[in-house]
This record gives C-alpha cells, structure tokens and sequence, in this order.
C-alpha cells in the first residue's frame, strides 16, 4: 500500500488500482480527491471536509462513494443518492477494496466552552494505517503499524503528542494536521516526539510518499 501525504489533514492511500481519501479540507489540494474511489471524513471542520473539494472529486469519478458521520452526511447525501454511506463507532465496512474499521465518537475538547462535535477515526486494513480525525483516539485491541499523528492543533499540546504516541504503540508515526505549524518550529515538535514517542517518527511533504502495511 502506498500512502501520499496532502498538505494539512489529508492522505491518499493506494492498493491494486484502487485509491482511498481521507480528510479532503479547506487546507489540502483542490484536487486533492479527483481519482479516488473512494473518500472518508472524520469530521465536519472546514480542515477536513470541504464540499467544493468533495463534490470534485465524487463528479470526477461517477463511482466513488463517501463514509463519513451523519454530521457530514446530511450536507452530501442529496446531491449524491445512493453514493454517501454514514457510520459511527464499531462499523466495518469495505471502501475501494480497504477493509475500515470505524474508532471514536467525540472531537477533542478545544475549549470547555465551545461544544464537542463528533468525529471518528479509521482503521485501515486491520491497522496498516490509522487516522483519528481531530482526535487522540485510541483503538483498544488493535495494532497500527503507521499512526497518523495529529501534531499540532488548537486542541494539543506537544506532551499529549507524545503521550498518544505511546499509548497506541505503532511501528511509526507519520504527521498529519500539520499546516499552522512553522517550519522553524518542526525541529522543536521533531526532537521531542523522537526522543520520547517511543515509536520511529517522521513527516512527509506534501505529495511525498511512503509504503505502508
């Protein structure tokens, strides 16, 4: 499997002919999910669901379907019919030959004002690759060889970083959700992680890829 890093929040991942999409937002390439056959959003942020680069990619390729939270759903099911599946915690499902498994329920806590908005985590192909969303979800039980780590947001700090790091254990952690990061600020992030994750840790510039699984 081959994973493609877009800028921010999204990746592409690619298996015998087939392409899945994760987080197509705001921040990422306007083509960033023309040819996939498949696309899944973690959650409604302007980061990680933008309709205009969904709507792309979805008439671009008559085939490909949506998995996402009802949240989302709602917004695409009915210029869409029949192409936009809703899930939630426990689903499994298979999307452009990918076998997911659906983690999580609940954004991270920005602010104990400002109201938790659901968001979900996929497990891709029994844990080659996991993504959290906006979230440091954990999935209890399984195995990630390449977590997607979230590592900087309004909503973390470096030292609950590192901790999720832990307390997931992949064989590596690869950065996502990355885009208001300075670059003069990655070798700080970068030490830290490296030296207390646990796990081999790296980045990806947009449009570098790596294989996976």
């Amino acid at each position: 499997m081959e994973l493609t890093k877009k800028t921010h929040a999204c990746v592409r991942l690619e298996k015998d002919g087939q392409t899945l999409v994760i987080d197509p937002g705001v921040f990422s390439e306007e083509d960033a999910a023309v040819g996939a056959d498949a696309i899944l959003v973690t959650h409604e942020h302007m980061d990680h669901f933008n309709e205009e680069r969904l709507r792309a990619g979805m008439e671009a390729s008559p085939g490909a379907e949506i998995w996402t939270l009802a949240s989302v759903a709602g917004q695409l099911s009915a210029a869409f019919p029949g192409r936009v599946h809703t899930v939630g915690e426990g689903d499994t499902f298979t999307a452009a030959g990918f076998d997911v498994e659906v983690h999580g329920q609940l954004h991270a806590v920005i602010h104990p004002d400002i109201p938790r908005i659901t968001n979900v985590g996929y497990l891709i192909d029994g844990g080659a690759v996991f993504h959290p969303g906006d979230a440091l979800t954990v999935p209890e039980g399984r195995s990630v060889d390449t977590l997607l780590l979230p590592v900087h947001a309004p909503w973390n700090k470096v030292a609950e970083v590192i901790d999720y790091v832990r307390a997931v254990a992949p064989h590596r952690a690869i950065d996502i959700h990355d885009s208001l990061l300075q670059d003069h600020a990655r070798p700080v992030y970068d030490s830290m992680i490296d030296k207390l994750g646990g796990a081999e840790h790296g980045r990806l510039a947009p449009g570098a890829a790596t294989t996976v699984g």
